[in-house]
């Protein structure tokens, strides 16, 4: 039985100057388990220490597994297309209204890059990350000289699953917390439908480039299939863990500070409860629905003990 893991362009990362293959998976199931810590369980710690450590677990995790799937030069094209392209759209939405509608944010997300905060960026990146993989499972892989319709509908598949991330965010950040703010409201618990369409265009942009670089410059198809199942397992369960936190919201009865009744910019008045709830619906059923999918699918790829093997 191999010790080994491979990078998806076959190299393995035993006896190269990567770290073994036992440390690399080590690190990013801790990354997830810290992740599922912060997200599912109810700490005494203020909200914005358990955001920020959330984060960094996930942009920690993204990074590792994105190096092994797409190498370091990959992933970091990636890394730079989110943050990129996020900051400018976000931007020019925060500016003009044009593709979200109307809004802006407030401090509660701390430092911000022109008019968005610095932690937007790194966490279109991470979950962005988390959608992606879970798109390529769905459908297939974009690899280096593979099929035009696939690096076309895994963008836009990806896309849809990581909106499906932001019905369950954006009515509790925005609406509940004062995060942003919408200033002409929205029928979807204060959200506007433009949010989610901007959205929709923001990753697609992402992905579609992504993908075509990865048709000219990626690892080939072969190389995917090399791949450990178990290693593959891993984008589904981190983004699984993403939506537990506002199942887990919904259940222990939403967060400190929020109180019952909330106003939102336009002075419509919601029930926090509602909010949470919605959430957590979302989340099982959007969320977690695509997520059961990915690993239905990924369970009929196995086709016996052909592939590697992890430690």
């Amino acid at each position: 039985m191999s010790d080994s893991v491979q990078l998806a362009d076959g190299r393995d990362l035993r006896g190269t100057a990567d770290r073994p293959a036992r440390p690399v998976f080590v690190l990013m199931w801790l990354a997830v388990g810290v992740d599922a810590v912060a997200n599912l369980i109810p700490l005494p710690v203020p909200g914005s220490l358990v955001t920020v450590v959330s984060l960094l677990m996930e942009l920690t995790f993204a990074l590792v597994h994105g190096a092994l799937a797409y190498r370091w030069r990959g992933i970091l094209v990636f890394l730079a297309l989110a943050l990129v392209i996020s900051n400018v759209i976000e931007d020019i939405g925060v500016l003009t209204g044009v593709p979200f509608g109307h809004y802006h944010y407030t401090d509660e997300l701390g430092p911000k890059l022109f008019e968005v905060p610095v932690l937007i960026g790194p966490a279109y990146f991470a979950v962005g990350y988390m959608a992606w993989f879970i798109a390529t499972i769905l459908l297939r892989p974009v690899s280096r000289s593979g099929r035009l319709s696939t690096v076309v509908g895994t963008p836009v598949v990806a896309s849809f699953v990581m909106v499906a991330w932001d019905l369950a965010l954006d009515p509790s950040s925005a609406t509940l917390r004062g995060r942003w703010v919408w200033e002409d409201g929205g029928g979807y618990f204060g959200v506007p439908l433009t949010n989610f369409l901007g959205w929709s265009l923001t990753v697609y942009l992402i992905y579609q480039l992504f993908a075509l670089y990865l048709y000219r410059w990626g690892p080939d198809a072969a190389g995917f299939q090399r791949l450990d199942t178990g290693y593959r397992t891993m984008p589904i369960v981190a983004y699984v863990v993403v939506a537990g936190d506002y199942v887990a919201n919904w259940l222990t009865g939403g967060h400190d500070g929020v109180p019952p009744d909330v106003t939102d910019a336009t002075g419509h008045l919601w029930r926090a409860a509602d909010v949470y709830e919605s959430s957590a619906l979302t989340a099982i059923y959007g969320m977690i629905f695509l997520a059961l999918l990915a690993a239905l699918r990924l369970i009929g790829q196995v086709r016996g003990p052909a592939r590697v093997v992890r430690p």
